[in-house]
Parts: C-alpha cells; sequence; structure tokens
C-alpha cells in the first residue's frame, strides 16, 4: 500500500512538473519570437495583434489536437502519437527566424507575420499548446477519482510566471539568442518529462468502465445543448475581450513595448484563481465589478480626452479582469 502511494505521489509530481514547464515555455516564446521579428516591421501595434492572433489560434488547434486524442484514440495510440509529435518539434528547431524571413517592401504585414511564426515555431507551439488538456486527461486516467482541475491552474501559473520573467529577468540578463537557446534545451527536458506520462498512461491498467472521454465528477453525459453551447460562448467571449482590449490599449492608447503582456497575464491569472478552487468565485461580487467595469469603460469612451493613458490602461486592464473572472468562473 505504502509503495503504491509512493508511486501515485511521484507520478503527480512528474505530471505537474511537467505541464507547468510545458505552460512555461509556451508563453516564454510568445514575447521571445516577438522580439525578434518586431523590428522587421517597424515596431507597430499591429504586429503585437497579429502575434496574438496567431498564437491563440494554435493554442485552439492544439486543444482540438487533445480533444480528438483523448476521445477517439486508444491509450497506446495517443502515447506513440504524441511522442512523435515531440519528437518532430525538437528536429524543428531553433526557433530563431533566419533572415531570409525578412518581409519584402511589398508584402503584407499580417500575412508575413503569420507565416514566419508557422514556418519557426509552429510545430514546437502546437504540440506545447496541447500539453494541459492532454496530460489532465491522461491524470484522470492514471490517477482515478483524483481532481485534474489543479493541474489547470498550476499550467496557467507557469504561463503568467513565463510572461512575467522575459521582460523582467531573460531579457535584461541574456541575448535574444542565449534565450532561444535554453529554451530549445528546455523544450528536450519536458519532452523527456511528457515521454514519461506518456509511458505511464501506456502502462496504466484499463478499467472496464474506462471510455473514451475522461471520467471526472462533471461528465457532461445528459448536459443539455444550450448548456454546452455557453461552455464555448463564454470562454470565446473572454478570448475576444482579451483581444480588443490588447488591440486598443497597444494601438490607440500608447505603442509601448510589451505593454500587450499586462491584459495577457490578467486574463491568465483569470485562470489560476477560478480553477484553483470555486470559493474564489463569488457571483454576485463579480457580476457588480463586471458591470462596474463595462460602465467605466462607456463613461471613458465619452470623456477620453480627459483621461491619461494610464488611467485609461488601468480602467480597460480592470474592465477585462472583471469580465474574465465572470466567463471563466461561470
Amino acid at each position: 500500500m505504502t509503495n503504491n502511494t509512493n508511486h501515485r505521489g511521484i507520478s503527480s509530481v512528474i505530471y505537474a512538473v511537467t505541464i507547468f514547464v510545458g505552460a512555461f515555455l509556451l508563453f516564454q516564446v510568445q514575447p521571445l519570437m516577438g522580439r525578434f521579428i518586431l523590428p522587421w516591421f517597424g515596431g507597430s501595434g499591429e504586429v503585437w495583434t497579429t502575434c496574438m492572433l496567431f498564437f491563440q489560434l494554435f493554442l485552439l488547434a492544439g486543444y482540438a489536437y487533445a480533444h480528438f486524442s483523448i476521445t477517439c484514440l486508444s491509450r497506446r495510440s495517443q502515447a506513440i502519437l504524441h511522442i512523435i509529435l515531440m519528437v518532430a518539434a525538437l528536429i524543428a528547431l531553433p526557433v530563431v527566424p533566419t533572415q531570409n524571413l525578412k518581409p519584402t517592401a511589398d508584402s503584407i504585414a499580417i500575412l508575413q507575420v503569420m507565416a514566419i511564426l508557422t514556418l519557426c515555431v509552429g510545430l514546437p507551439y502546437f504540440v506545447l499548446s496541447a500539453t494541459g488538456p492532454l496530460l489532465q486527461g491522461w491524470f484522470t486516467r492514471t490517477h482515478p477519482n483524483t481532481s485534474p482541475w489543479r493541474l489547470y491552474s498550476l499550467s496557467n501559473a507557469g504561463s503568467l510566471i513565463a510572461l512575467i520573467t522575459f521582460p523582467f529577468v531573460a531579457e535584461p540578463l541574456l541575448t535574444r539568442q542565449a534565450i532561444a537557446n535554453i529554451w530549445s534545451l528546455t523544450l528536450a527536458v519536458f519532452v523527456l518529462f511528457c515521454s514519461a506520462c506518456a509511458l505511464m498512461l501506456w502502462r496504466t491498467p484499463k478499467p472496464e468502465t474506462d471510455k473514451a472521454v475522461p471520467t471526472t465528477d462533471t461528465a457532461d453525459t445528459g448536459t443539455p445543448f444550450a448548456t454546452k453551447l455557453l461552455w464555448f460562448a463564454l470562454p470565446a467571449a473572454a478570448s475576444v475581450e482579451l483581444l480588443a482590449v490588447t488591440n486598443k490599449i497597444c494601438q490607440d492608447i500608447a505603442v509601448f513595448p510589451f505593454l500587450w503582456i499586462l491584459p495577457l497575464c490578467l486574463y491568465l491569472l483569470t485562470f489560476i484563481i477560478c480553477f484553483d478552487h470555486a470559493r474564489w468565485y463569488f457571483r454576485p461580487l463579480w457580476l457588480i465589478l463586471f458591470m462596474a467595469g463595462i460602465i467605466g469603460v462607456i463613461c471613458a469612451r465619452q470623456y477620453e480626452a480627459d483621461l491619461n493613458a494610464v488611467q485609461l490602461i488601468a480602467l480597460y486592464s480592470a474592465m477585462l479582469f472583471c469580465s474574465c473572472m465572470v466567463c471563466h468562473g461561470e
């Protein structure tokens, strides 16, 4: 019994480390790639917004892959497929854009940014984006009757730390090339840990009651279609709000390097709070704050000339935080 408990404890740590490192790498590469290509396009806010669009799209693609893998493939097939993809991601390294990818005078900036990011970091980012939901699904199979939701909170904590440490720790101390090299080495370490998780999934005996979908206390058996639609609409609304606020403060209020990290950090913070424990989302309080934030932004748009950049950024950021708390909390 003790050996079994120790084994479960070690495997839980491996899952936690893998998810944390994967999330850290996922969001550390975003400002890194932005730093590499921003000078090529003149440093406009449009570049930051396009980068956000790319990473959101590939994040969605990674989630879709994770869903397909968990619901349609056997445990062995899931493990083999993901190990193959991780090896391919390592082969695709390094993520540093080469000089021959520099845009030409007649190129369309948005399309060029999307193409550069796809070629340089598309596959590694796709693999990393699937880590959170995929390993949570694996965790429910290797650790039945254990909730995986705190792993989701841990994942977003890793993402938040990556965003904060890049401009304040990594970039002041290291060159862009050095950061890219360390990122690549850390990705190799991540692949080893994730492969260990895949092997644990492979070796875990399949119970008779095991199904294709994750077995949790929130299984969607009998869930009304309208509720499922709401589950899609709420996070979609939060994502749209994130992009809208990022676009507003980076283009209309202040063109400042790495300002786009602020709304993304707030967005991730709401995930950490909401999925750590249900007690942090007190609906009456957050609904009032959400409505107050919306009213505040409406008023600010009427008197924008009388407010300085700091006040406007603070107001839009507060509205975004409250909106995402409601969307993710619900």
